[in-house]
């Protein structure tokens, strides 16, 4: 079946299939208030996850997948009766149709190995996203991007020219309307306004496993110090440099006969597994942000 085809049958297949993600102050009645307005508009719950992080005074979250009956005729109703629960228990909450899939774009450099894992993904239906363009600072990508029909854009990007190339970037973002912003072993800093347009849409692959060896070269740095274990974090992008709530991360062991080149490429197979599975999670709204820190369901 061709990828379009997958699309379209995925979507046909969950037109009725609705997320709710909510977050606030941790009280009695929350499950029971959200069950009953669900209830009421013939909802029928297929997967329900809560947290809190104190029954007393702490924070509550719950993730709750369902299916409801002609729910793209009711999801604006559904937002609006909504309200007035999510005022009463002071919520941050997102109401999502599972069949509207979310537009991505994905940022890439030199190195290819997180683009390519990601493109095969998407390719053999197991990443359900609109890859809506590819922007990169170098020519390397192009043939594999534009081999599957997927826009590609050169956006020259240095120190100096960095304010230059993010308004390119971001007038091709408003342009595609996207919703999220993997950078796949993009090796330039954002700068805070980027940031901010996009506060926990954009997800980041970092080649170590944080927060040691912050920075540059890790794997060198690695290397020097001797460790056993190497691995990668995917996080939230923030003005704080490789601080970012954190999503996923994954190791593996390593010893004194590994070289440099062997850590990079041991790094590299982590790399694209736990980029792989950060960007899915959010694809799916399983993730919710809580300080510094990411709630994954």
């Amino acid at each position: 079946m061709e990828l379009q085809q997958q699309l379209n049958q995925y979507q046909e297949n969950q037109q009725n299939r609705g997320r709710l993600l909510i977050s606030c102050p941790d009280q009695s009645g929350i499950i029971a208030a959200v069950s009953r307005f669900l209830y009421e508009f013939e909802a029928n719950i297929l997967d329900s996850n809560q947290h809190s992080t104190n029954p007393e005074g702490g924070t509550f979250f719950i993730r709750i997948e369902f299916e409801c009956p002609d729910l793209v005729n009711k999801k604006e109703r559904l937002q609006n009766q909504f309200q007035s629960i999510a005022d009463k228990f002071s919520m941050n909450w997102d109401l999502s149709l599972v069949q509207e899939l979310k537009k991505t774009a994905i940022f890439v450099s030199k190195q290819l190995h997180c683009l390519r894992e990601l493109l095969w993904e998407w390719q053999s239906g197991d990443m359900m996203t609109d890859i809506a363009l590819v922007i990169s600072n170098h020519e390397e990508a192009r043939g594999v991007v534009e081999s599957l029909n997927i826009p590609f854009y050169y956006i020259p990007a240095t120190r100096e020219t960095r304010q230059e190339a993010e308004e390119q970037q971001l007038k091709l973002l408003e342009e595609y309307q996207i919703d999220l912003i993997v950078l796949a072993r993009y090796m330039q800093i954002l700068t805070p306004d980027f940031v901010q347009a996009y506060e926990h849409k954009i997800i980041n692959i970092h080649h170590s496993f944080l927060p040691a060896f912050v920075g540059a070269k890790p794997y060198e740095r690695a290397y020097e110090r001797g460790v056993k274990l190497i691995g990668a974090t995917s996080h939230y992008v923030t003005n704080d440099l490789d601080e970012g709530p954190i999503i996923e991360q994954d190791v593996m062991r390593v010893n004194h006969r590994d070289q440099v080149q062997d850590l990079k490429k041991i790094g590299g197979s982590i790399e694209r597994s736990v980029l792989t599975r950060a960007v899915k999670w959010h694809l799916e709204d399983r993730i919710l942000v809580h300080d510094n820190k990411t709630i994954v369901f």
